[in-house]
């Protein structure tokens, strides 16, 4: 268990550092769709041989979570670290859980926020403020920024409707399904934007084929670890990545990198996990309305990236 424990904060924590190298020399929307496939693939096959068959309708739920989670928040993600350091990429994923409370607030059996999650709310906002405004960001990093909020919104559009969306019951084959769909969504947009048909092999530098594999298995055996700790141990200890991941990526990316840590970088890695914290405590309890509306396993599933 305290190896899953620290894969879930140490190894997610790095997977913004493996994008980094990755999409050097390979597009980032084949990154993205090849570690969500291959991921996809083996926690598939596991589940299947266990017993648990998908139905059309759980199939069809799983592309639209796929689209939100890894068509929109993934492939934004990967394509903005083409131009977006690190480190500001994870302390802007970071804010998810942000926007998943506002968003959450505004639906009739949601849960609301006090003044203390509103706070929380503002600071949040105000941190992402300051990361996209930063004076050297240049116009390519500014609309890397905006994607990647734009992602981790959509991704936190996916949250709220993976709650009450017909699912596969199973956690794992839920997720195993998500990423399937997800990837070959990412593949198929890698094919209609021209990223394949430009793609030439030879270009790929060793770095970024490591980038890749790492991102393909430790990405996904960590996923893995996530949703068995899920089953085993409070949700509210294993949410606690939420704070560590950023950090962890923002410190490899200063130390492997070469990435700066200005103070605006400094100030936002200490206000977004206060904005979190606070909304947290800021937030009543959800009231569960049954099976189909009730709060699934799978929302908390994303992936550090």
């Amino acid at each position: 268990m305290a190896i899953c424990f620290l894969a879930i904060h140490i190894i997610w924590g790095s997977t913004y550092l493996a994008i980094h190298y990755a999409v050097e020399t390979i597009p980032p929307l084949i990154v993205a769709g090849l570690r969500h496939v291959i991921g996809g693939t083996a926690l598939f096959a596991w589940c299947w041989s266990r017993g648990h068959r998908p139905t059309a309708e759980q199939w069809r739920a799983s592309i639209v979570l796929g689209a939100l989670f890894f068509l929109i928040g993934h492939g934004a993600l990967h394509w903005a670290e083409l131009f977006v350091p690190t480190g500001v990429a994870a302390l802007l994923v970071a804010t998810e859980p942000v926007w998943v409370a506002a968003l959450a607030s505004m639906t009739p059996a949601g849960s609301k926020l006090s003044r203390v999650g509103i706070a929380g709310l503002i600071i949040g906002i105000a941190a992402v403020a300051l990361l996209v405004r930063q004076p050297q960001l240049g116009i390519r990093e500014f609309f890397g920024c905006v994607a990647i909020v734009g992602g981790a919104f959509s991704w936190s559009v996916g949250m709220i409707y993976s709650r009450s969306a017909p699912l596969h019951p199973f956690a794992m084959m839920s997720a195993a399904m998500s990423l399937l769909c997800g990837g070959f969504l990412l593949l198929g947009a890698a094919v209609i934007s021209g990223s394949v048909a430009h793609f030439r092999v030879a270009a790929v530098s060793i770095q970024s084929v490591e980038g890749l594999v790492y991102l393909a298995i430790f990405g996904s055996l960590t996923f893995a670890a996530y949703c068995w700790l899920l089953a085993r141990i409070s949700p509210v200890l294993i949410a606690t990545r939420t704070y560590s991941n950023p950090i962890i990526a923002v410190i490899l990316g200063a130390a492997i990198a070469g990435e700066q840590i200005t103070p605006r970088i400094f100030g936002a890695a200490a206000a977004i996990p206060l904005s979190i914290l606070l909304v947290n405590l800021g937030t009543s309890p959800q009231r569960h309305r049954g099976h189909r509306g009730a709060r699934r396993d799978l929302a908390p599933h994303r992936p550090a990236a």
